[in-house]
């Protein structure tokens, strides 16, 4: 009994830590795999001894969802987790005779949004279930959280806020340090969600939706959770997917939603499936056990299936910032898809796992949340994995560096690197720089690592490596024929588009904007190939005028200037006279949301086709701060009343320039 007492001691020590970095830290210590392994086995040894612990993760939520940069306030309603299953039987067996719903278990974090008289008033992350941060702060930069609805009682509602894996993907590979990088994308949310109120635009631009999962509170007569979904639908809101079922159904509802995760038909990402009863009012009879309700959901958690293979190779991709090692196996079947890749992170995880040499390895591999390839462990192994002395891409020098968190990573030396500058090739073909479509982050570091893309300019001869792109995984024939004709529409453009996609430092769409309207493409080429200055164009000044000077004395990019307009035709275009308008003369801050314009952006393009200006903080140059909150005590709103600027209200914009 002893013996057992210790090992679930040691159980519950391991869980919490494993835990602690899921939810608030960026390395992963164990698969969703091995934990719900481990949880499993704790579950088993508490039920048979009786011994339970107090910090069991079967008995708490984890505290360690403290997000936020925001005071911990108490929920007004405890956000309890849970009881979960991986038993189709058992979900038959909890719904019994009554009508349920099944919908996605999304894998994020639990925001709890209140609204009084129609106002958003207070957003709130889960915490330990009882007390949650106030990141309120944050709505202006989340998807899916309006700041004002129709209904005007007060309303308590519940979300799962997510970032999809093509999000996940793409921020990821543009980190450079590699202690910046999340392991998944629950990770990346959590960290997102942690940043403070100067980093809302990087929270914008990670886009991180919120769908909602339930109705918490309302003072409407809404006896079914369909009901009560549809109309938050109608509120505004953007909620979970669902489909009503009967105990019957459940074997087939769940086994079809199960293959659209197998098949990769979702984005999203999601570790399970939730049963809601569609009477609320039964639902809410239950009782509290532990930290779970147990009539306010159950949770159905697909049994991990893996399978053993031999590694035939490491295969060592080269991204932004470090070498990763990649699996390639022996394709096996998991999930119902063929898997024959995998990713290994980097030297620590591979050492962590035993990996040994090419051929004279087995590895056992799981699809993760039915989704993405993991190792999970090494079965047999000979030897030790060799490490490449030079990089795949630049075949530069390589060596192993030591993260702040003690992870081994091995890099390129070449500063030059081009899978270094996968930054500067996102951007040149992004859709505000050539706009070229299909070519995304990972499209372009297999092309970059497969030797087809050193400079911009190779982009527009990747058609001399058709055959070898049609055999790339996850291309065919259409797929690349698509891609070759977005290159060859992009080579017509304009002269702002092209002047962005050259990754000139300081210079954005608005300075390249000003630059062509003041002096036309000509005017604009001539002064960069002559190392004339810009300052006397209006909006660039010294600063921006220098960063063009300074990329323009250097040989490669004049090099890449020239190549590229032996590529392409831009457009050309004269210099315009300058705008005469109702706001000629004025300067503009807009704050806040805007409702008779699409958005800001659209706002501020239409105050500069009057003459106007926009800049981004309220000083003494400013004439008009345009807020629709007037009274709103906002640091912008303080500011212009200390400087005896005045506040619009949008009517008043537009009753006044518009």
């Amino acid at each position: 009994m002893e013996e057992k007492k210790a090992l679930i001691r040691q159980l519950v020590e391991q869980l919490n830590q494993a835990s602690e970095q899921y939810y608030g830290g960026r390395d992963e210590g164990m698969s969703n795999y091995e934990w719900d392994a481990l949880f499993d086995q704790l579950s088993a040894l508490e039920q048979e001894t009786g011994y339970i612990l107090p910090n069991s993760p079967t008995q708490v939520t984890s505290a360690a969802q403290e997000e936020g940069q925001g005071e911990k306030e108490p929920h007004e309603y405890p956000a309890l987790s849970l009881a979960k299953t991986k038993q189709v039987e058992d979900l038959q067996a909890w719904a019994g005779e009554k009508a349920v719903w099944v919908s996605w278990k999304l894998d994020g974090l639990t925001l709890v949004l209140t609204y009084d008289g129609g106002v958003l008033t207070r957003i709130l992350t889960r915490g330990n279930g009882r007390v949650g941060t106030n990141i309120t702060y944050m709505a202006p930069a989340l998807k899916g959280v309006p700041r004002r609805i129709p209904y005007t009682g007060h309303l308590v509602v519940r979300g799962e806020a997510t970032i999809s894996y093509k999000d996940f993907e793409a921020i990821n590979d543009l980190m450079e340090d590699e202690d910046e990088k999340y392991a998944n994308p629950r990770n990346l949310a959590a960290g997102t969600l942690g940043l403070d109120k100067t980093n809302l635009d990087k929270v914008a631009q990670r886009n991180v939706t919120l769908h909602l999962f339930t109705l918490v509170y309302t003072q409407e007569d809404l006896p079914s959770w369909g009901q009560r979904m549809d109309w938050l639908d109608r509120q505004g809101f953007i909620t979970v997917e669902r489909q009503e079922a009967t105990a019957a159904q459940l074997p087939q509802v769940v086994e079809e939603w199960t293959r659209r995760v197998e098949t990769g038909k979702m984005d999203l990402p999601v570790d399970g499936l939730v049963l809601s009863y569609d009477d609320t009012t039964y639902a809410a009879s239950g009782t509290v056990t532990g930290h779970h309700a147990t009539r306010g959901g159950l949770a159905f958690k697909w049994q991990d299936v893996s399978a053993v293979t031999r590694l035939n190779h490491v295969e060592w991709s080269c991204a932004a910032s470090a070498i990763t090692p990649v699996a390639v196996f022996q394709p096996v079947q998991l999930e119902g898809t063929t898997v024959s890749r995998a990713s290994l992170c980097n030297i620590s995880e591979m050492e962590r796992l035993g990996i040994g040499e090419d051929g004279e390895t087995l590895l056992e591999v799981i699809k993760a949340n039915k989704i993405i390839p993991k190792c999970v462990a090494v079965k047999e192994a000979k030897g030790r994995f060799t490490i490449p002395e030079h990089c795949p891409v630049c075949q530069a020098d390589t060596k192993v560096t030591v993260s702040a968190s003690g992870t081994k990573v091995l890099r390129c030396t070449n500063p030059q690197c081009p899978a270094k500058h996968l930054k500067r090739f996102t951007r040149f073909v992004s859709k505000e720089g050539m706009e070229i479509d299909g070519l995304s982050i990972q499209t372009l570091l297999a092309f970059i690592n497969k030797g087809f893309i050193h400079r911009y300019q190779d982009i527009y001869h990747l058609s001399r490596y058709g055959e070898e792109i049609q055999e790339m995984e996850g291309f065919g024939q259409k797929s690349c024929e698509n891609l070759l004709a977005a290159i060859e529409k992009s080579r017509t453009t304009t002269p702002v588009k092209f002047l962005y996609s050259l990754c000139i430092p300081l210079i954005g769409v608005d300075a390249a904007k000003k630059l062509v309207a003041h002096l036309g493409t000509q005017g604009v080429l001539e002064r960069m190939r002559s190392a004339q200055g810009f300052e006397d164009v209006d909006g660039i000044g010294p600063e921006k005028s220098g960063a063009i000077l300074q990329w323009c004395s250097q040989e490669e990019n004049r090099q890449d200037l020239e190549a590229l307009l032996a590529e392409l035709q831009v457009e050309d275009l004269p210099p315009q006279e300058k705008a005469r308008g109702s706001c000629e003369g004025l300067v503009f801050v807009i704050t806040g949301e805007v409702h008779h314009y699409e958005n800001r952006a659209q706002m501020k393009e239409y105050i500069e086709s009057q003459g106007g200006k926009v800049t981004g903080s309220v000083s003494k140059k400013t004439s008009f701060l345009i807020n629709n909150d007037v009274t709103s005590t906002s640091g912008k709103n303080k500011k212009a009343q200390e400087l005896g600027i005045s506040i619009l209200s949008e009517e008043e914009f537009l009753a006044r320039f518009g």
